[in-house]
């Protein structure tokens, strides 16, 4: 408002778009993640810190609740290693993305770069809840041919999947309460 009054109407307004950009690109450059495990005897999966919800060692899943673009992919990069450096027993890391409405380039690319030191690591990267938009994306870009892992309609089609639900033969892992 005082830039407005000392430089007049057009700069004040200028000025206030600018904040707004850098308030949403500051906002969205750090956006909320979870990791989510299953509330008991239901196929709902929420945050672990706010939940007493099951967990796999062997599993690890983690919500973007942001759509992923060229300010927050650093971030999400991050958060995955650091997650995964925490879980020796860990094989398989899904990517919760029912609140991701869009991916860029740079998101994609940093995925891409997400899925090859999994890979490297001996640990497979999959995607649950994937919406169609996204999905058209993904396909589109080729993302999917390279994927190491799968892209899953729910979650809870995921975790029994990766738990060894589809897997004939697979002892399945014991779940513990997050």
């Amino acid at each position: 408002m005082s830039i407005t009054l000392v430089m007049g109407v057009e700069l004040g307004v200028t000025a206030g778009v600018l904040v707004s950009i850098l308030i949403h690109l500051y906002k969205t450059s750090r956006p909320h993640m979870a990791i989510v495990g299953q509330v008991p005897e239901t196929e709902h999966y929420r945050n672990v810190l706010r939940h007493d919800v099951l967990t796999d060692p062997a599993i690890l899943t983690i919500r973007v609740d942001e759509s992923l673009y060229f300010a927050n992919t650093r971030f999400l990069e991050d958060r995955i290693y650091d997650e995964v450096s925490k879980q020796p027993k860990l094989q398989h890391v899904v990517l919760m993305c029912s609140a991701v409405n869009t991916i860029d380039m740079s998101a994609l690319e940093s995925l891409e770069a997400i899925n090859e030191r999994l890979k490297a690591g001996g640990v497979t990267f999959h995607f649950s809840e994937v919406k169609g938009p996204v999905m058209d994306h993904l396909t589109a870009t080729g993302f999917l041919e390279i994927l190491n892992g799968e892209v899953f309609l729910s979650q809870h089609g995921a975790q029994s999947a990766l738990r060894g639900g589809s897997l004939i033969g697979k002892r399945l892992p014991a779940l513990t309460r997050g």
